[in-house]
């Protein structure tokens, strides 16, 4: 469980751009607050203007923007957007064995450089040295009821990491693409073919190669993110 340090304060959304930056409506304030957004996707239906917002502020006073975007209020559900907790969240499901393929790996090393040009999320050891790569996306895009997407937009950086994992599938490793839902109105993951056709190409085609896949979903409040349960998923993604 990821908690907040202290109360989160409530705000209304009145437009994200520039992808790290959000400007609020905050009780008390004559004009625009602007805030750190910590999401460089394209948060698809969760930056609409007047939508209900929550902020952490930070302990550090030399920050130039002292407070953050962290919960949007959509569909009638709080949606965790801060891109920053996933591998957080990852760990303490990992640890508190919701997924059971990775059960009892012990203590991850983080941002390992691997493949050409990237860095795994987390790298465990199975028992006997085997390298266990696991890639962790953050999930927050809802169309249709209950099913969770991913992407929400073009993520090239994504589909290269899948190539990566597959590769070290074939040189006699374990890697596993563990997709992380904020949001607690999910039951199922899919792929948004639609918005990234190359992304749910690559997703099938690593999983066609031996990679593994898992979706857990967070429940969340103004208090605290926790992982809760595993969800299936579906991989007819859209046309």
């Amino acid at each position: 469980m990821v908690s907040f340090p202290s109360s989160l304060i409530p705000a209304r959304l009145i437009q994200r751009y520039k992808r790290f930056l959000a400007d609020v409506e905050m009780e008390g304030e004559d004009t625009p607050v602007t805030v750190h957004c910590p999401n460089p996707g394209a948060m698809l239906g969760l930056k609409v203007p007047g939508s209900r917002v929550w902020l952490s502020r930070s302990p550090n006073r030399n920050r130039k923007l002292p407070l953050t975007l962290e919960i949007v209020e959509a569909d009638g559900t709080l949606v965790g957007i801060n891109t920053g907790l996933p591998n957080r969240l990852a760990e303490e499901a990992i640890d508190a064995s919701l997924v059971p393929a990775l059960a009892g790996l012990g203590q991850a090393r983080r941002e390992v450089r691997y493949g050409t040009c990237s860095r795994v999320d987390l790298l465990y050891e199975e028992p006997d040295g085997r390298p266990v790569y696991v890639e962790v996306k953050n999930v927050h895009l809802m169309r249709e009821p209950g099913l969770a997407e991913f992407p929400d937009c073009v993520t090239a950086r994504g589909a290269r990491h899948l190539t990566e994992l597959a590769d070290q599938v074939e040189a006699g490793h374990r890697a596993v693409m563990l997709y992380i839902v904020q949001r607690g109105d999910c039951d199922r993951l899919s792929f948004a073919g639609d918005l990234d056709p190359a992304y749910a190409a690559g997703f099938a085609e690593a999983r066609r190669r031996g990679v593994e896949a898992w979706a857990v979903r967070c429940d969340i409040s103004l208090n605290a993110i926790k992982p809760v349960t595993v969800l299936p998923i579906v991989e007819t993604a859209r046309p």
